[in-house]
């Protein structure tokens, strides 16, 4: 039996091998196409990324380590009607030891000139999967209203004593990839 998890509630993920699932839909009637991105980010205990690799998206589907790989862009929420959009698969014994922690975003491409925000968007969650038996162990819908938000960290998985745990985030920003991408990492960004 999954767990529904609220807002900052965390567990123990038991998992070495594990799916990150998100899924959305954007309300009907709200125009241009929405393409909400998933990406994560695998920082260190210096609360940065080691490399510009370690930062997993479409556009980079593989860490470096071989811990993470990014299933692939859905630009308009239409990969299921029902199931995830965009999936992170996790392989937690590959992660390179020195990450603390990976955090789960998700954007809204564009969003300043689509005038596009989280307010438009329903029935979005992120739920881990344990890739043995495809079962569901938790899933944490995020149910309050983001009105003006443009991204949502939804979770993270983090390190606390040798173990994995992960946290239902659910904290919003009004910024665009390239926030995250700076606030973690300091090198020089290659486009």
């Amino acid at each position: 039996m999954a767990i529904n998890l609220q807002k900052g509630q965390k567990i123990d993920i038991g998992l070495s091998k594990l799916s990150v699932g998100l899924g959305w839909n954007p309300n009907e009637g709200t125009g241009a196409a929405f393409d909400l991105d998933a990406s994560a980010f695998m920082i260190n205990n210096n609360r940065l990324i080691p490399a510009e690799e370690y930062f997993v998206f479409y556009g980079n589907t593989d860490s470096p380590d071989g811990g993470l790989h990014h299933t692939g862009d859905d630009p308009t929420g239409g990969n299921s009607a029902d199931g995830d959009d965009e999936t992170i698969q996790v392989d937690l014994i590959k992660v390179d030891a020195a990450i603390e922690e990976i955090l789960f975003v998700v954007t809204i491409h564009e969003a300043a000139q689509r005038h596009q925000n989280f307010g438009q968007v329903r029935n979005s969650y992120i739920r881990i999967v344990d890739d043995a038996n495809g079962s569901e162990v938790a899933k944490y819908e995020l149910g309050e209203d983001f009105s003006i938000e443009t991204a949502v960290e939804f979770g993270r998985l983090y390190k606390r004593n040798g173990t994995w745990k992960f946290e239902a985030s659910g904290i919003g920003y009004k910024e665009d990839l390239a926030f995250f991408v700076s606030k973690y990492f300091t090198g020089q960004v290659i486009k």
